[in-house]
């Protein structure tokens, strides 16, 4: 990064002797200056603190993560979908972290139980937390 000094020259009505006009003169460059770093600076803060939430932590989701968490909803959804026994049409599927919590109604238990062993054998599910309420 190359930084461009920018000398201004501020008339002066009084009469000052040339040292001091010159002393004047860098001073006034030299606030500046330093007027411009710091603007600078807060532009590269402000940039690393909006730039740095793709991070997660253990509330939230990295990018990577939301998008892996995507992709296994849809995968679940699928193969609720497929399964020629049951339709899982009132299912709701949500994941965070590979966690996968089913909720919605069905119309037996049996119906409840077979989502969530359907949901278990899914490539990328590390546990199901099934909230589905049974009709009946």
């Amino acid at each position: 990064m190359t930084f461009a000094r920018v000398n201004f020259v501020l008339c002066d009505e009084g009469t000052s002797t040339n040292k001091n006009k010159t002393k004047n003169m860098k001073m006034k460059t030299n606030n500046m200056l330093n007027l411009a770093l710091a603007a600078m600076l807060l532009t590269g803060v402000s940039t690393l603190v909006l730039t740095s939430g793709c991070a997660g932590n253990r509330y939230d989701r990295s990018t990577g993560q939301y998008i892996d968490d995507k992709s296994l909803i849809a995968r679940v959804e699928h193969a609720l979908s497929d399964n020629p026994d049951y339709k899982f049409d009132q299912v709701n599927v949500d994941s965070f972290r590979g966690e996968v919590q089913l909720s919605g109604f069905v119309n037996s238990s049996d119906q409840k139980s077979k989502a969530a062993d359907i949901a278990k054998q899914v490539e990328g599910v590390q546990s199901v937390v099934n909230n589905i309420t049974v009709k009946n």
